[in-house]
């Protein structure tokens, strides 16, 4: 299940999850740094078969929830590895409290991954805040969903007609990969999401990584560009 993207990195697809009636695919990240311990992203449903595989790359030492919307499987990864350190946003830590959170993510990284991981703080919007990441030794951005880039044969296998035509006036399809329309749509304070988005794009990443769509392998940076580009 797991796909090995660059040394050290890797990512699995989850199954296909419905988000207030529309079809959403699901993807986490691994990275696996100093001494084995391994940094997981936006867990997806654990089944024995992807715990055989994470448990042969080493030990899940932190689960990592991105925003309040990525929070599914925290759980029962939790339960399958007590000893691992649960980290999120203030706005997942509120929606779970029923969860034994050990932090808060904010605009700077955690000793416990600063050097292996950069991290940004979007928190703009009313209606979501998220951290975007930065694997750097594979110069890889990791994101949630303030980019969604789904493909066309992705929406003609899951989503009816109408609900494609809502996808692509929202120009969250390739190769916009913009974020949903409800975020751009609502107040934001744009002067500081600006100044998030120029953080990522100093970062200069080669490959994109989104929770839902198509990622982006190469020129990341324009990728980034272009997806944010209704900001400006």
């Amino acid at each position: 299940m797991l796909e090995q993207l660059a040394q050290d990195l890797w990512l699995a697809e989850g199954p296909v999850v419905d988000f207030y009636g529309f079809p959403y695919s699901t993807r986490m990240v691994i990275a696996r740094l100093a001494g084995n311990r391994l940094w997981v992203w936006s867990p997806i449903a654990l089944t024995p078969e992807l715990r055989a595989e994470v448990e042969e790359l080493g030990t899940v030492a932190w689960l990592v929830s991105p925003n309040k919307l990525h929070h599914l499987y925290l759980g029962e990864w939790q339960e399958a590895w007590p000893d691992a350190e649960l980290w999120g946003p203030p706005s997942v830590i509120r929606k779970r409290d029923d969860l034994s959170f050990t932090a808060t993510l904010g605009e700077e990284p955690p000793a416990a991954w600063a050097g292996a991981l950069d991290q940004v703080w979007f928190h703009y919007s009313m209606l979501l805040e998220e951290v975007v990441f930065l694997h750097h030794a594979s110069r890889t951005a990791i994101l949630a969903d303030l980019s969604e880039n789904f493909s066309d044969d992705f929406l003609r296998e899951h989503w009816v007609p109408w609900k494609r035509r809502i996808a692509r006036l929202w120009k969250i399809v390739e190769p916009w990969g913009y974020a949903p329309l409800e975020i751009r749509a609502t107040p934001l304070r744009r002067r500081g999401a600006r100044a998030s988005v120029e953080r990522m794009l100093v970062w200069e990443p080669e490959r994109v990584i989104m929770a839902h769509g198509e990622w982006i392998e190469g020129d990341g940076r324009a990728y980034l560009e272009g997806a944010f580009g209704w900001l400006w």
